[in-house]
Formats: C-alpha cells, sequence, structure tokens
C-alpha cells in the first residue's frame, strides 16, 4: 500500500545477548540481527521492555546501539530503532541524540514513568522538549504506550497534540495496552495519519484492520515468519486469519511463562543455533523443567 508510514511492518522487540556474569555479549549481536533479517523481520527494537533495557546504564546502551549499528550495514534495508526513554528527561535526550547521531531509523520512548500523575500537559512538555532537543527534522519518534507497566500512557487528545506539533517527527505509538477497544479508537481518532504499531501480537490481524500498519513484539524473536505472512497477506488484500491463529497459540502459551525476556532466552536456543543467554537481575533463569514443559508446549502448538 503507497500510504505506508516508512518504518511500518514487522519488527522483534529483540532480547539482548547476555553473558553469565550480566556483561553483554556483543559478539552475538551480528548473528541475531541476521537471524531476525532472515525470518521475516523488516527490523528490530533494541533495548525495549523484552530487551530489558531500563536495567541498562546509558554506557551500556551506547556499547550495544554502537555494535548493532556497526552490523546492521551488512543488511541493507533492515531498520533498528532503538528504546531510549528513561524517567530523566535530559537521560533520554542524550540516548535520542546517540542513536540518531549514529544512524538509527527511529527511536521508541516511554513516557516518563516516575511519577504517575503526569497530566497530559507534563507529558507534551516533556516529549515537546525531547523531540526539539533530539529527534532531526527527517526522523521519527514513537511513544511506547505501555501502561500496564509503566502506570503512564498517552491519551488520544495527547496523541493528537504531539502529531499536531511534530507532524514528522512525532510518527506514531507502539501500543502494548493489550487493549482491542483502544485499538479501535486509536482506527477511528487516526486512521492511518499516525504510526500504530501493535505491540501484541494476538491483536495483529484486529490491529491491522483499524489501521495499525505492523507489530514490535516479543515473542517476534521466534515467530517473525508467522506474523510476516500476516503482514503480507493483509497487504496483499487476503485475510490471514490462518497465520493469525498459529500466532495467538503461541503468543498465550509464552504468556504462561512470562516475564517474556526469561521465556524466550530459555527458547531461543532450542529453535536455533544461539547459545542460551542470561538475563540480568532482578530477573531470574528459567530452570530446565520449565523450560521443557514451556518449549513442548510451544513446539506442538502448530
Amino acid at each position: 500500500m503507497s500510504d505506508l508510514h516508512p518504518l511500518a511492518g514487522i519488527y522483534a522487540a529483540a532480547v539482548t545477548p547476555l553473558k553469565a556474569d550480566s556483561t553483554l555479549d556483543l559478539e552475538a549481536v551480528p548473528v541475531f540481527l541476521r537471524l531476525l533479517a532472515a525470518r521475516g523481520c523488516h527490523g528490530g527494537l533494541l533495548f525495549g521492555t523484552t530487551g530489558e533495557g531500563p536495567s541498562f546504564s546509558p554506557k551500556e546502551r551506547e556499547a550495544l546501539l554502537r555494535s548493532a549499528r556497526v552490523y546492521r550495514q551488512q543488511l541493507p534495508g533492515f531498520r533498528l530503532l532503538a528504546g531510549t526513554g528513561t524517567p530523566s528527561l535530559s537521560e533520554t535526550v542524550e540516548l535520542t541524540k546517540l542513536a540518531f547521531d549514529i544512524g538509527y531509523d527511529g527511536v521508541v520512548v516511554l513516557p516518563p514513568y516516575y511519577f504517575r500523575k503526569a497530566t497530559d500537559e507534563g507529558l507534551f512538555r516533556w516529549f515537546s522538549e525531547l523531540i526539539k532537543k533530539a529527534v532531526p527534522k527527517d526522523k521519527y519518534l514513537l511513544g511506547y504506550h505501555i501502561p500496564g507497566v509503566t502506570g503512564v500512557g498517552f491519551s488520544l487528545d495527547l496523541l493528537a497534540r504531539l502529531k499536531d506539533a511534530f507532524p514528522t517527527q512525532f510518527a506514531g505509538v507502539k501500543d502494548s495496552s493489550h487493549d482491542e477497544a483502544f485499538a479501535v479508537e486509536l482506527g477511528k481518532r487516526f486512521g492511518r495519519d499516525l504510526l500504530v504499531l501493535t505491540g501484541t501480537d494476538s491483536f495483529l490481524r484486529h490491529a491491522l484492520q483499524n489501521g495499525a500498519q505492523g507489530a514490535i513484539t516479543a515473542p517476534a524473536n521466534l515467530i517473525s515468519d508467522r506474523l510476516r505472512e500476516t503482514w503480507d497477506l493483509f497487504q496483499q488484500g487476503k485475510d490471514p486469519a490462518g497465520a493469525q491463529a498459529q500466532i495467538t497459540k503461541r503468543r498465550h502459551i509464552l504468556e504462561k511463562y512470562a516475564p517474556f525476556p526469561i521465556v524466550l532466552k530459555a527458547l531461543l536456543p532450542r529453535l536455533f543455533d544461539l547459545p542460551r543467554w542470561s538475563v540480568k537481575p532482578p530477573l531470574e533463569e528459567m530452570d530446565e523443567t520449565k523450560a521443557e514443559q514451556a518449549w513442548r508446549e510451544f513446539s506442538e502448538a502448530v
């Protein structure tokens, strides 16, 4: 479809490769990015929730963001998004500027989640300052709407105000509210004028039918081929109900073993030729008995 946004498509909310001592496994980055690209991802989001973003220091984030950017040159057309939101406006500005300075295609930014009673006016000022200081005129920022985790979300009015003020730079929203009704309201209010990427695999078909243009999800680390199939069929004017049913079944299995970084890092080496990466405290590794049970359920869900 000709009216698709440049960032439309399927993205993995990528896990972050970690060694047993909780340090970054930078050598694993190119292998993993190539895998995601080969399995249909239009791109990857680094340091989202699934990537354990808030658990890493700015220095750690910079090391991985720079590393991934170098390897992306081997993957023409593969887009990179960076999760740069923190409760600190100053730190978010610095991380966002870094991402664009080293060539990232866009950033995904959590609202400042420490002060949970922030008003729309306060949030508008926060994002306005961030965009003016850190987002180039021809680059893109997505607000990260995940109120169940952050306690702070984006109202429709706030989204409209930001889009009106920054029509190019404020591209849209990653909607991880897991709220089907909210997806409908986004479509009614904005149509395709606001880029919406759903964070809920089981709602992908529903979101696309309501104006969304893709997805950024945790299970895409494992099932991006099915997500891409669903996206492609929809763009072709075909009904992706069959592929969506398989996605939904597997998403629901993974949800039983959440949080996602734990179960994904347990299953990735069972599905692909990858090491068993660690998770960063306070998350804890999944024990082998539970991991085997999760794998059995996941692999049988076809």
